[in-house]
Formats: structure tokens, sequence, C-alpha cells
């Protein structure tokens, strides 16, 4: 992994921080689903329509949401795109040179993961 020169912040503290929002949201999806689990009790009791609505609403507000944060998530890191191409490693400032730079390839497998990430966000929800 390239080694960035700038970052001021804790890299460490920044993926613990990320993974513990994870791991929240995990625990949510559980209980949704728990809960998701619980509305067959309208079924059983005669009440197959209201398990319908219930159902329906749980899912299409659960899809906007989530296509909500994706939206956000990708106009942000796609406004940076430029800004994060021109932290390519390079040798001596000179731009000629940059696929020798130590670190050139890393640099743009990860920049294409991100890209690819974010093209997978386009097909998902769209332009």
């Amino acid at each position: 992994m390239p080694t960035d020169t700038a970052p001021p912040i804790d890299v460490v503290d920044a993926r613990t921080r990320v993974a513990r929002h994870l791991v929240e949201l995990q625990k949510l999806h559980l209980v949704l689903a728990s809960d998701s689990q619980s509305l067959k009790e309208f079924s059983a009791s005669g009440g197959g329509l209201t398990e319908i609505r219930l159902g329906y609403e749980l899912l299409e507000q659960y899809i906007a949401i989530s296509d909500a944060f994706l939206e956000n998530m990708r106009g942000r890191f796609e406004a940076r795109l430029a800004v994060l191409r021109r932290a390519e490693p390079q040798i001596e400032g000179k731009p000629g040179h940059a696929e020798r730079a130590p670190g050139h390839t890393q640099f743009w497998l990860e920049f294409s993961r991100l890209t690819a990430a974010l093209n997978r966000i386009t097909r998902r929800i769209g332009p």
C-alpha cells in the first residue's frame, strides 16, 4: 500500500469508526429482520392484507433510505475523483514518469476499486 504523505488523521481510528458504524448497521438489520418475522402474525389472525402493506412499506422505505445514502456517497466521492487522481505517486513531482514511481500500481489498483464501487452504485440506483 502506498504511503500517504499528507493525511493528518489517524487511519486506524478512521477505520475503527467506520467498522463500528457498520456493526451498528448490521444490528439494525437484524432487528428489522426480526420485526418483519413478527408480521406473519397478522396473516395468522386473518390480516394478510395488513402483513402485505406493512411488508411493502418496510421494504420501500428501506430501499429509499439505502438508495439516498448511496447517492449521497457517490456524489461525494465523484466530486473528489479529480483531487484523488492528483494524489498519484510521482518521481520528484514530475508527471511524465509516474508509472515508475513507488506505489504507482497500488495507487491505481485502489483508485480503480473506488471507481468500480461508484459504477456499481450507478447501476443500482441509476445515473
